[in-house]
């Protein structure tokens, strides 16, 4: 009877430190990805709509410090939202160190590629141990993984046509505040996009990432528009037609 009892007792230390255990290891927690200086240089460099790359050049060396400390960061480990708002920041800081090492005298993003390789397929972005290209973080990570539209509203290209830079990190507590308002902001504004008769012309990001907007841009347009354009929409709602306005690839410099 004794032994019974004593065999029960270490049966039941070893499932108490099993159980401790597993809650340790649960709640270990996740690397934290300090965005301050990535704020700041967002606040003092992106302004309406634009960036003062020369500005921001002076400051290069800050902004190398901040690359240097998301390269550190395990993004795998971080929560869903918090890793979509991860590489969304990365893609805009890495795209910002493209321009900045070839500024001044560059007129355009594209001026960075050649006929074997586009700028979009250079191996630039230190992130998890690998050397990765923007492609591969807006392709491979962010369009597959998350399959939120509203990205293409919150990464940037460096280019006019593109949405505008926003002016404050993402971070997964806000993230869908975020993108809803990167994503009105740009379906509204109109300089985005044009009414001709029953003709809307939208921005070409609706054609290349078709399938992302189940090749409905006129529905996704009907979800996010405010004021005198969903005014419009109401007021037409079987008869429009969509076509695609040219894209602006200059540098999107103050």
């Amino acid at each position: 009877m004794k032994i019974s009892r004593l065999l029960l007792m270490v049966m039941a230390f070893i499932v108490a430190s099993g159980l401790l255990l597993a809650s340790g290891m649960a709640a270990a927690p996740s690397p934290s990805v300090d965005y301050h200086i990535y704020a700041g240089l967002l606040e003092r460099y992106v302004h309406n709509d634009r960036v003062d790359y020369a500005g921001l050049k002076q400051e290069e060396a800050l902004l190398d410090r901040y690359l240097d400390a998301l390269a550190d960061i395990d993004a795998q480990r971080l929560p869903d939202k918090e890793r979509f708002a991860f590489f969304v920041n990365a893609y805009n800081a890495w795209t910002l160190k493209l321009i900045l090492a070839n500024y001044p005298g560059i007129h355009s993003i594209k001026e960075l590629g050649s006929i074997w390789q586009s700028p979009w397929k250079k191996k630039i972005a230190r992130i998890d141990g690998k050397q990765l290209t923007l492609d591969e973080i807006e392709h491979d990570i962010l369009r597959p993984q998350f399959r939120d539209p509203r990205v293409h509203f919150a990464v940037n290209c460096a280019s006019k046509g593109c949405p505008p830079l926003y002016d404050v990190p993402f971070n997964g507590r806000d993230l869908d505040r975020q993108l809803d308002h990167v994503t009105r902001a740009f379906i509204n504004d109109p300089t985005r996009y044009r009414i001709d008769g029953n003709v809307l012309y939208v921005s070409r990001i609706f054609k290349w990432y078709g399938e992302d907007f189940n090749d409905d841009p006129l529905g996704f347009f009907k979800v996010y528009a405010e004021g005198d354009l969903k005014a419009k929409l109401q007021a037409n709602p079987q008869g429009w037609q969509v076509k695609y306005l040219d894209y602006d690839w200059s540098l999107n410099e103050l």
